[in-house]
């Protein structure tokens, strides 16, 4: 007998088992108030059974939550995961025509990357030939944290606790001579990202590629998105730092982000 999982082709188990799932939400979603058992069972043609088998599975994972016996409505665990969907989209659509704008004037690769568990996804790009850079990771890619800019960003603003949890799953581990390898070097190094308000990346990812970073926050301060230019190493340049910085200020004033600016070294200086 045919194995279907096993040829990489969907179960047809798992995929009914998906389409209750999805009735049973969009029948939940219909009503503003708890729905009864009885009443889905009707709407969704589920046998009552089955109904809340799928039902209970999904309170587990807080897709739905049982508000009282014997009646359901729609889970918190829906509107977090549409709240980074809607961030991530608001983002890219404030940041683009900064990312351009900051491209021109640095003819370099300006990359904008969010967080994804331990890893960075990149979402935009804006680059040319004259970047005089080949763009080896597409939209889409993947990489760790503690080897990017806008990875270490991120880490910065975690609980130490859990920056060496993430130690402990990844065990730090490096694709080159330059990368961070050791839980200390890497706190010290998320020191001066906290310090500095921006982060660097010196050909720890990728051998000949230097990178700096800057976030972009939300309305509520979050950081939900990096900012980094990508040049060759011996191209980079220290005066981009206030560029960037001044970059992804302005995208996070579209998002809304009225706390105090990222502050650049000329800024700190200045006084």
């Amino acid at each position: 007998m045919k194995n279907t999982e096993r040829d990489g082709e969907p179960d047809k188990t798992s995929i009914q088992v998906i389409e209750r799932m999805v009735s049973l939400l969009d029948a939940l979603a219909q009503h503003p108030d708890p729905v009864s058992l009885k009443e889905l069972s009707t709407v969704t043609g589920l046998h009552p059974s089955t109904a809340h088998r799928i039902l209970n599975d999904m309170v587990l994972k807080r897709f739905v939550e049982r508000s009282e016996p014997g009646a359901y409505r729609l889970g918190m665990r829906l509107l977090e995961l549409g709240n980074i969907v809607k961030s991530r989209l608001n983002v890219r659509e404030a940041a683009l025509d900064h990312m351009r704008a900051l491209h021109r004037k640095t003819h370099q690769t300006i990359n904008l990357s969010v967080r994804q568990g331990d890893e960075i996804v990149y979402i935009d790009r804006s680059f040319s030939e004259r970047s005089g850079m080949q763009v080896v990771r597409a939209i889409g890619g993947r990489a760790p944290l503690h080897l990017t800019s806008t990875g270490k960003l991120f880490l910065s603003v975690d609980d130490p606790k859990l920056v060496r949890a993430y130690a402990t799953r990844t065990g730090l581990a490096g694709h080159n001579k330059n990368s961070i390898t050791e839980l200390s070097r890497l706190e010290r190094e998320l020191s001066l990202v906290r310090a500095r308000g921006y982060a660097r990346d010196n050909e720890e990812l990728e051998l000949g590629v230097r990178c700096m970073a800057a976030g972009i926050r939300d309305d509520s301060g979050r950081l939900i998105a990096g900012l980094s230019i990508s040049a060759p190493a011996d191209r980079l340049q220290e005066e981009w730092i206030e560029d960037l910085i001044q970059t992804v200020n302005e995208i996070s004033s579209v998002l809304g982000h009225g706390a105090e600016p990222v502050e650049g070294p000329a800024d700190r200086t200045a006084g």
